[in-house]
Parts: C-alpha cells; structure tokens; sequence
C-alpha cells in the first residue's frame, strides 16, 4: 500500500506542482496522489496566534474550542490557519517571521509540502496590531463612492499580501433590515444597490491586491427577528430575492471574489450552513460561483448545538458538507474524527470530501501555494535577516502616512451633515465647549473589528498601537484660535446624570457646544454597537438623550456630533439643534475628519446609508417599506424618518433643472434615456450625489414604494454645471412575480433623480410596453450616466 501511496507521488509530482499545467488538471493529480486522511485535513482550519518573539505560532484556547494537538495533526496536512495575526498582539515583522516559520513547518510535516492559507479579519483595515483602523462599512456607504472604497481595499489587501496572509473575511454584504442589530456598524447600508456596488468595489480591491475576499454572511442574517444577533429570521422567498440576495448576485458576478462564508441564522427554519439549496443550487449552479465556502466561526458545531438540526458532531458535518461548506473555521471541531467516523460508517460519502478539497486546493494553486518554488518568505521579510527577531522589531509599518492619508479621506467623505441653520461651518468662536462621553475617548472613532477594541481589552498592558486622536484634541488642533473646554457629563451607557449639571454650565459658558454622543464598539455586550451589542430601542445609550435635552435647553447654540455605529433618535434636536453632523465609526482618522467638517476646511460630502428614525421605536423598517409600511391612517404610529435613507447637506448649493425624457417609452427589453442640468449655485467646491430611484405604481406583487436603481458622485466647482444623461435598462424594475421568477412587467412608471429618498428633484414619467419578460441573474443591473460639461 505505501509502495503504491508513493508512486502516486511520484507519478503527480511532475503534474500538480507544475505550473505549466492547467490548475484543474494540477488539482487532479494531486488529489489522486492523496489519502482520505490527507483530503479531509485541507478542510479545517486551526485557531493560532503568532509567536512575539517571531518563533511558530500557538494553537488559540477559546471557550468553544477543544484544544488542539498540533504536532498530530500536521503529519496529514493543514487547510488554513485562523487569525495568526489578529489574536493577541504581536509586531507585525514578528509575526510575519512567526507565520514563515509555521509554515515551513506545515510544508515539511506533509507529504506533499503543502502550506497552509492564513486568513485574518479585515472588515476596518487588517485587524492587528499597529495596522491602519480605517471606517468601517457603514460609512464606506455613507461616501457614496465605490472607487474611493476600492482604493482603501487595495491598500488593506497589499498589507495582508506583504505579510504572508492570503485571504480576508470581508466584506458583509448583509443589507440592514433592523437597526438595533448590533452589527449594523459592518455593514454599508439599508439599500441592496448600494450596499451591492460598494461590496463589489471592496472586493475587486481585495482582489486585486491578491487576497482572497471573503462574501458574508450568505444569507439573510442582518434579517434576525427583533435585531437580535443569531435569532431566527422569518422573512418570505421574496424579500429574500429581493431585498437579501442582490448584493451577493451582484459581487459574484463582478467582483471576482473567491470566497463565501455562511450565515449562521436559519430562515423560516434552514440554517444556511445546511442549505443545500442555497450553498449549492444557487451559489454554484446558478450563478457559477466556482471558489470556496467558510464557515463562519462555529456554524457547524451550530447545527448540533444551536439549531438542532443535527444530532451529534458527524451529523453536523455530513450535513454541512452536503450543502456546500468545504472548510471549517475557525478550527477543527466537527471536520475532525467526527467527519472521520462518519465516512468509515458510511453516512457521509467520500464524494463529498473529494468536492470540497478540488474546491480548497485549487484556490491553493490560484495562490501559487502548489508551486515547486513556493517560497515562505513573505514580501515584508524579502532580503531581511531571519536569524535575528530583535533586529526586525519595529521593521514593518502597517499605519504608514499613505494609509493614514487614505483614511482621513474615507472619514472625511463619510461624514454626514443632517442639518444645519447656519452656524456651520465654524466662524472661529472664542470658546467651545466640547460636551459629551466622545469628547476625549480616543477609541470612540472605532468599530467592534478593529483590533484595539477586538482585541485590545484582553490586553490592557499593551499600548494601543496607532495614534487615536480624541475630537477635543482634533478640535484644538483645527481651531487654534478658540479656548476648547470639555464636559463629558454622561458616560456612554452608564445611569448616572449627576454630571449632567456640569455639563450645562460649560455650555452656557461657551460661544457654542459640541454635543460628543454616540456609542461603544464592543463584543457580546461590552459595548453598544457591534457583534453581540443588539439594542432594545433607538433611543441614545445610556442617559445621553437627558444630556442632549438639558444641553439644548442651555441657551447656547448647540451642534450635535454623533460618532455612532447605528442611527439614532435624536427627540427635540431634530428641530431644536444648530446643526447635526453623523459619522459612522470613521477610523483613526475620523476625529480630525468631523473637526474639518465643523470649520469648514472639509465639505460636508457624505449621505446616509440607513434612515434616522424619528422616534426610538418602530424597528424593524427602512426605506424600502411599500405603501402600508408607511404613515397612513390606518395606524397611529408613524415610521417616517426624521432623516431619509440618502440624505445629506453641504455648504453649497445644487441646482438640478432642464429634465429632458429622451426616451420616454421602451419595450421590457429596452432602455429608457433622461438628462438634467446639475449645477452648483453656492460659492465654494461641492459634491452632490445624484441618486436614482424606481417606483412602480402597479404591480402584479406589492412593491416597496421606490428602491435605489443607481447613483453618481458628481464633484463641481463653484458656479460650474454639468449635462448628465442617464440611460435605464428595464432590467433595473425587475422583481421576483407570483411564482418567484424574477420578471419585468409592462406599465406605467417613475424614475425619480433625487438628493435622497425623501427628496426627489426631477421625476420623469416613462412606460414600458410589451410581454411580461423573465429575466436571471444575467439580467443588467446598473444605469448607464455620461457627465458632460456645461456652461454655468
């Protein structure tokens, strides 16, 4: 037996490490050549964090992990490597030389010399020590701007490239349904369209930097009853289609992303990492995705132990792999002797495993991890001496200025302005007074999957890693001429208002109050904004409301800055505030972003990716609501929002006029043809996003009154105009009909060019005549606008 183990080595050699073959016919032989044994070994991965001082890394203890024997398990090869960089902190030249290190191990404890794919987070920017913590997804929408989120990726994926990593569990491509989930803060909004093109643009940069992009989480998660993190989700097949699916259609199609990780929630009582239906039918076979699929942490322990849908670990497995999982993470649990028992039983079918590891090790052999000349050496530590740890410390920079520099310009173009009665920007008053829990907590900017707040309070003797400064200091810093003084009164969550009274007498003391507010990034909730941190209402944290009210009642003009990881209620200020300016998370970068907003330097650009709600309750509901999931007269409750999905003010003025309807009318396979004249009437540099809506007046199913078909950033100096013309596929008013077919009907309808939901400035009448049309996933899903220049 091991004579003949060995000729069919042999016999691959010169085949599966060729690069001259193609990859199928590499992975073939490969294959072939391997035993049971070693095939299900590259479907796990192992829990690690690398060394500090620059030796192999170390299994990680998690609470819901069983140790691993790692020496035991190398004898038969290793698929991945969980997080050796995003577990505790180490520098990162260190850990580069710690990962070198483990995988000249792994290559030489297998027979074949196969390394391992290390993967990390990377929803914020590379979740480590000292690395870039740029915004996180939700102001990625709040741009409006795929290009500028395709730059950001590239540069996260050159840092992950440089260091050794080879694949990143981003983006989510979760569309917000419920604003008090807790991970409303990874995601990019509450629109399908844009959360689709601004994934797309992340992953195509992800991409392109050689990283493998991660889609997440497929499907239906952000959708969990009451906005409670892993609850159950009871939508219909049609808002699914409709509402859930599009984004991931979309980043398949375009983007190039190798990978997709499930949801652990179930829908109408699926859970995704068994849907065979879903991993499978439509993933794979009917929209041609051809990479892998993760786990998502636990998701198929989940299957035993929180869905019930399996009876013990083999189970868990033999359904997980049946649907379409191929790698488990974040480290062997279910794929390990469960999986083993369940082939020698006979319950689970070699089949089975032979499609997952071509799957897996053909991604390898993308990466050029099957290449005779592999070389562990990552790029960061090419030409360095490996023989000396001390003398790499400090070697690498991960938070370069050109980072920093891409950071700031995310932040600033993500920060949104709400409302504003003229008393921004800032005409250098005498005193500020700086009021509020955000006012000098430098990680107030951060989100839940930066590494300072991920992982950073296990570690509290270790320095931060990045410069964070605080707004009171980024305000100073603008501001030089004006005395910055600074109240916290509240703390983010906390009951106790008795600084409530010193806050006040700040403000009336000053020329105008920033009210600091917003939330807490943490994990399962240490905060009160991210994964595990859902929130019973929309009302502020904490006794931040009472704050504002007191503060609004002070007499002093008052600007509220919110450094959030969701929307809020925000009571009186509404109509009682000087100003309101939103920043979703926005980075390192972000306090020195909204100081430039409120003087003035930088221009209010950013838009709302999800609606700020009038009152605190009400959830779930979004933009996308049909007509009975509006004010009407037959409830009292009112969902309007008091700031619509797509809002956003600036310091100048746009003009949008001169509506031509060039083509008015088109068959259902046609395009409809529009142009406007956009110009800036104010006096300084502005950036109006021209935003483009459907509404369906009739239809065969209910519809949500108008959806988002398209969008353009259009920059335009003062005084300067533009001609813009917009072409529309029918395709674009396509939805899933009464026997869940995808279609596009005839009849009369609107396109609305707007400056948000609630705002539209042109609306053209068209109509499309002829059949009922069905459409795929092949159907065109983007306007076409052509900008030319004109007089102002």
């Amino acid at each position: 037996m091991t004579d003949n183990v060995t000729l069919d080595i042999e016999r691959g050699a010169a085949t599966w490490n060729d690069p001259s073959y193609d990859l199928t016919t590499r992975v073939d032989a490969l294959v072939a050549a391997m035993t049971l044994a070693e095939k299900v070994a590259q479907l796990y991965g192992v829990w690690v964090g690398a060394s500090a001082d620059g030796s192999e890394v170390a299994p990680h203890q998690h609470e819901m992990a069983e140790p691993v024997d790692l020496e035991a398990l190398l004898d038969n090869g290793l698929g991945q490597l969980t997080r050796p960089f995003g577990t505790a902190p180490v520098d990162p030249a260190l850990g580069a030389l710690s990962l070198l290190r483990t995988q000249q191990r792994i290559t030489a404890g297998n027979r074949f010399g196969i390394p391992a794919l290390a993967h990390e987070e990377c929803l914020a920017g590379f979740a480590t020590w000292g690395a870039t913590a740029y915004p996180v997804p939700l102001s990625w929408g709040a741009t409006f701007d795929p290009a500028l989120v395709r730059r950001m990726a590239d540069a996260i994926g050159a840092d992950l490239r440089r260091l050794g990593v080879h694949q990143g569990l981003a983006p989510v491509l979760d569309v917000v349904r419920d604003a008090r989930w807790g991970r409303v803060e990874e995601t990019i909004g509450e629109d399908p369209y844009l959360v689709g093109t601004v994934a797309t643009a992340y992953i195509q940069g992800l991409e392109s930097a050689g990283v493998v992009a991660t889609l997440k989480h497929f499907a239906g998660y952000s959708a969990s009853r009451a906005g409670r993190n892993l609850a159950p989700v009871s939508m219909g097949p049609r808002e699914r289609a409709d509402v859930i699916l599009p984004p991931f259609e979309m980043a398949v199609r375009e983007s190039g992303a190798r990978s997709v990780m499930h949801a652990y929630t179930d829908t109408d009582g699926m859970p995704s990492a068994a849907d065979e239906q879903l991993l499978t039918g439509l993933l794979r076979d009917t929209w041609g995705f051809t990479g892998t699929v993760v786990a998502d942490y636990f998701g198929i322990a989940f299957l035993h132990t929180l869905h019930g849908v399996a009876g013990d670990w083999s189970e868990a497995a033999g359904a997980a792999l049946a649907a379409g999982v191929d790698v488990e993470l974040p480290t062997v649990k279910t794929f390990g002797a469960p999986l083993h028992a369940a082939l020698a039983a006979g319950q689970v079918s070699e089949a089975l495993v032979d499609r997952a590891v071509r799957r897996v090790l053909l991604q390898k052999a993308q990466l050029g991890l099957l290449d005779a000349d592999w070389n562990p050496v990552p790029p960061a530590l090419a030409g360095a001496d490996l023989t000396d740890p001390d003398a790499l410390r400090g070697t690498v920079d991960l938070d370069s200025p050109a980072n920093r520099a891409l950071a700031r310009e995310v932040a600033e173009q993500a920060v949104v302005l709400l409302r504003n009665d003229g008393v921004l920007p800032l005409a250098g008053p005498a005193r500020i007074a700086v009021v509020g829990p955000q006012a000098e907590n430098p990680t107030a900017p951060l989100g839940c999957y930066s590494f300072p707040l991920h992982v950073g309070p296990r570690h509290p003797e270790v320095p931060l890693g990045i410069d964070l400064p605080t707004l009171a200091q980024a305000l100073r810093a603008e501001l030089p001429s004006s005395e910055v003084v600074v109240e916290a009164g509240v703390t983010v969550d906390g009951p106790d208002p008795s600084g409530i009274a010193a806050a006040v007498e700040a403000a009336r003391g000053a020329d105008v109050v920033i009210a600091a507010l917003g939330d807490r990034a943490g994990l399962f909730g240490r905060g009160t904004s991210g994964e595990g941190c859902d929130a019973e209402s929309l009302a502020l944290p904490g006794v931040q409301q009472q704050l504002l009210d007191a503060l609004l009642d002070a007499g002093t003009p008052v600007v509220v800055t919110l450094i959030a990881g969701r929307p809020y209620a925000l009571g009186r200020a509404v109509g009682e505030a000087a100003a309101i300016v939103a920043s979703f998370f926005p980075g390192e970068e972000g306090a020195p972003a909204i100081a430039g907003v409120l003087s003035g330097r930088v221009e209010p650009q950013g838009r709302l990716p999800v609606s700020v709600p009038r009152g605190p309750g009400g959830q779930p509901t979004t933009y996308l609501a049909a007509r009975l999931g509006q004010a009407s007269d037959v409830s009292n409750l009112d969902p309007t929002p008091a700031y619509g999905f797509g809002h956003g003010l600036s310091y100048t003025r746009f003009d949008w006029s001169d509506l031509a309807v060039e083509q008015a009318v088109a068959d259902t396979d046609g395009e409809l043809r529009l142009a406007f004249t956009l110009r800036n009437a104010g006096d300084r540099w502005g950036s109006e996003v021209v935003q483009l809506y459907a509404h369906d007046p009739v239809a065969s199913v209910v519809q949500p009154v108008q959806r988002l078909v398209g969008y353009l950033r259009v920059p335009l100096d003062a005084g300067a105009a533009c001609r813009i013309e917009v072409t529309v596929p029918a395709d674009l008013f396509s939805f899933t009909g009464r026997d869940g077919r995808r279609l596009v009907e005839p009849g009369e309808l609107e396109l609305r060019l707007a400056a948000s939901s609630a705002d539209p400035r042109l609306v053209a009448g068209v109509a499309l005549r002829g059949p009922v049309r069905p459409v795929d996933h092949t159907r065109r899903m983007h306007p076409r606008f052509s900008v030319t220049p004109s007089a102002g």
